[in-house]
Formats: structure tokens, sequence, C-alpha cells
């Protein structure tokens, strides 16, 4: 009897609400979650899900035909750099088949990636992935305002009046924007370059910005997203997965508890000599 009572509890304490389980998958963000639930798009064991349902690994969840495994250790996650390059796509699925980020990650057989914000066709630099799609989805999420940095090239010379109003904020199609700061870092003949920080993620923006200036953006490099910076010594196309170590600093940054997660063995237990967290 008491043996069987431990066993509830057991399966009880593995329980968890389904917006945030499926949160943690990186189906979704719980407010997309929640309204695929209101839509009738989400099956628990061949029945129509509801708000706060519990779920655990053993239940059959579907969402939008698609069968969602559900892991019964939450292992720690997984976060990896990647320097992309000019031409590539940050989506698996394209009609025009053109390159994509996706190509060049490591495979993964029980866990997926899940891209922290997109940079555009023509944007190079800083791309974060990681498994834990609650880590994506407050870090992209507006509310906190994550830091982003820029090194951009333009045609011309901005003057300090048009740097002013770019800090001061331009309206664009889609509301105002204004860039968090901007520092003149040099340049030769028609081309110069600035550093900038933007707390906001919306398509093409800081080309936007320019162009309203008309300045044509001839390139856009991502340096630093959050506390992470892209490393010196990664080349474009190449990748570096976080220590164990770091991922934990990342995860505590952003008022995760790190308790919550088993920390899976390692299999290379060679030491990372360099910190890409600012």
């Amino acid at each position: 009897m008491a043996q069987k009572k431990i066993k509830d509890n057991l399966e009880e304490a593995s329980l968890i609400r389904i917006q945030k389980a499926l949160a943690q998958q990186g189906v979704g963000s719980r407010r997309g979650i929640e309204k695929a639930i209101l839509e009738n798009r989400i099956e628990v064991n061949n029945s129509p899900a509801h708000l706060g349902q519990t779920v655990s690994s053993k239940d059959k969840i579907v969402f939008d035909g698609k069968l969602i495994r559900l892991s019964e250790d939450t292992l720690l996650p997984k976060i990896l750099l990647y320097h992309k390059t000019d031409g590539e796509i940050v989506s698996k699925n394209d009609p025009k088949n053109r390159p994509s980020v996706f190509d060049h990650l490591p495979k993964l057989t029980k866990e997926k990636w899940v891209a922290i914000g997109r940079l555009d066709f023509n944007t190079s630099g800083l791309l974060i992935f990681t498994t834990h799609g609650a880590l994506a989805n407050r870090l992209m999420h507006p509310r906190y305002e994550i830091e982003r940095e820029y090194s951009v090239r333009i045609l011309g010379e901005l003057t300090e009046i048009q740097m002013k109003q770019l800090k001061d904020g331009i309206l664009l199609d889609d509301g105002k924007a204004a860039l968090d700061s901007i520092i003149f870092e040099g340049g030769e003949g028609v081309n110069h370059w600035y550093k900038v920080t933007i707390r906001e993620g919306r398509n093409r923006e800081v080309r936007r910005l320019f162009e309203k200036l008309n300045f044509t953006v001839s390139r856009l490099i991502r340096v630093r997203f959050g506390e992470i910076r892209l490393p010196s010594h990664l080349k474009r196309g190449m990748h570096l997965e976080l220590s164990q170590k770091h991922v934990k600093e990342v995860l505590r940054e952003h008022n995760f508890d790190v308790t919550q997660f088993k920390i899976p063995q390692i299999s290379n237990k060679r030491k990372p000599k360099k910190n890409y967290l600012s």
C-alpha cells in the first residue's frame, strides 16, 4: 500500500501543465499554445486538450496532426552558437530551396534545435540555438527587451543630427523604432562602419532605420545577443556548443531554476578555453 502511494506521488510529480510542457519542447510560446488549444488543434490521448490540463511523457499528444514526444527527464538544455553567412535562411522549409542554417547544425536524435530569433537572408553574424523552447521564448519575447548589437557598414557618413534621429526614434511602417546606441567606428572611401545596439527584433529593423535616412546598408553583422558574444575565432558557417557551466550561467541570467534540470553525462571532457558571455 505504501509503495503504491509512493508510486502515485512520483507520477503526480511528473505531471506538468500542457502549455509549459509544449513550450519547453520548443513547439511554441505558451500564449501560442493556449490559442491552439482553444482552436482545438491539440489532442491528448485522442481527445481535445483543455487549458491547464496536466500531461506527462506517458500521454499521447498530437499538435496539428504531428505527434509530440515529451521526455521524462528535463535534461540541461544545449546552447549552440552559429556564425551565419550571407545567403542563408533561418528556416527548415523554403519553397525556393535556398541554403539553410539548419543544414550546418549537429544532428540531434531526441531533441531539436530552436532558433533564438532570426537574421535576414543578407545579414550575417551570431545566431543562437537551444534545445529548450522556454529559454528561446524568453529571449525572443519583446517584454524582456534583450539587447542586440550589430556592426553596420553603410554607403556614406551620418551627421551628428542623423545619429541623434536614430536614437530618438524614426517612424517605420510598423511603428516607431529607435537605436539604443550608435558609435562611429571609422571607414575608408564611401564605406563607413557603425556599432549599434537595439532592443527589438522586428523584421529588417536596423536596415529600415538607415533606409529612412536614405542610406544603404551594405554589410550587417550581429556580434552580440544579450550577454552572448560572437566568438572572434568562430569562422563563418561554423558552430560552437556552450559548456554546461556557460549554459547554467545563461539560464540563471534569465531566472531559470537550474536545479530542475538533470545534468547529462559529458562525452567531451575538455574544459572550455574562453568565456563567450559578456
